[in-house]
C-alpha cells in the first residue's frame, strides 16, 4: 500500500498527468464553458450587463472549483491553480508579454488610438481576476480537457487551434479583440498544457487585455463598467 501511494505521487507531480476524471465530466465542463460564452453575448454585449455577469461568472465557477475540490483535493493543482512553478513559467510568459506590450504601444501610436488615463490603474489591479476566470475556463478546462479525452485523442496542436479559435470567437464583434485573443491563446495554450499554471497565465492575461483596451481597441473599461454605477 505505501509503495503504491508513493508511486502515486510521484506520478502526479509529472504536470503531464491528469486527476482521474471521466470523459463525460469533461465534455460537460467543456459545454459549461460554451454556454458561459453564449452569456457573454447576452448579457454583456446585447443587455449590457457587464459588471453583473462578470460578478455571476466568477461566483458560479468558484463554486464549482469549491465542489470539485471538495470531491477530489488535488483538483486544484492539477487545473493549474499551483505556486511550484510559477517564477519558471513567467521567465517562459516574458519574452511574449514584452513583445505583446511594445506591439500595443505601436499599434496604438500609429493609430491615434493610445490613451493611458489614470483609469488603466485600478482596471491592472482588478482584471487580473476576471483574466484567471477566463485562462481558467478556456485553457484549463477547455485545452486541459480536450487534451485528456480517454475515447478521443488530440492532437496538441489540434487542442491549442481549437482553443484559440474558441477564445477569439467569445470576443466577437470587435476585430482587434479577436485577433488579440487567438494570438494570446495560442501561446498560451502551448505553455499551459507544457507547464500548467494558471495564476501566471491569469495575472499576464488581465495585464495585457487592460493594456490592450487603452491602446489598440481605444475603450475605457472602468468607464464603462464602473463609472456608470457611480454617476
Amino acid at each position: 500500500m505505501k509503495s503504491k501511494l508513493t508511486k502515486y505521487l510521484i506520478e502526479f507531480s509529472n504536470v503531464s498527468l491528469t486527476r482521474p476524471v471521466s470523459d463525460k465530466v469533461r465534455l460537460l465542463e467543456i459545454i459549461a464553458v460554451a454556454l458561459t460564452g453564449i452569456g457573454k453575448f447576452i448579457f454583456m454585449d446585447h443587455l449590457n450587463w457587464r459588471l453583473p455577469f462578470v460578478v455571476f461568472a466568477i461566483v458560479a465557477w468558484s463554486l464549482y472549483m469549491y465542489y470539485r475540490y471538495r470531491k477530489d483535493v488535488y483538483v486544484l493543482k492539477d487545473w493549474g491553480f499551483r505556486l511550484d512553478n510559477f517564477k519558471s513559467v513567467f521567465k517562459l510568459m516574458l519574452p511574449f508579454t514584452i513583445v505583446s506590450v511594445l506591439s500595443f504601444l505601436v499599434i496604438g501610436y500609429v493609430q491615434g488610438t493610445l490613451n493611458l488615463s489614470w483609469h488603466i490603474i485600478p482596471l491592472l489591479i482588478t482584471y487580473p481576476i476576471w483574466g484567471t476566470v477566463q485562462q481558467f475556463l478556456t485553457i484549463g478546462l477547455v485545452a486541459g480537457n480536450l487534451s485528456t479525452f480517454k475515447s478521443v485523442k488530440f492532437h496538441k496542436l489540434t487542442v491549442v487551434v481549437l482553443t484559440a479559435v474558441l477564445f477569439s470567437l467569445v470576443h466577437y464583434p470587435s476585430n482587434w479583440l479577436m485577433i488579440g485573443t487567438f494570438i494570446l491563446a495560442l501561446y498560451y495554450a502551448y505553455i499551459y498544457l507544457k507547464s500548467k499554471n494558471l495564476y501566471v497565465l491569469g495575472v499576464l492575461h488581465g495585464w495585457l487585455g487592460a493594456l490592450f483596451y487603452y491602446t489598440v481597441v481605444n475603450q475605457d473599461p472602468f468607464a464603462d463598467v464602473f463609472l456608470k454605477f457611480i454617476n
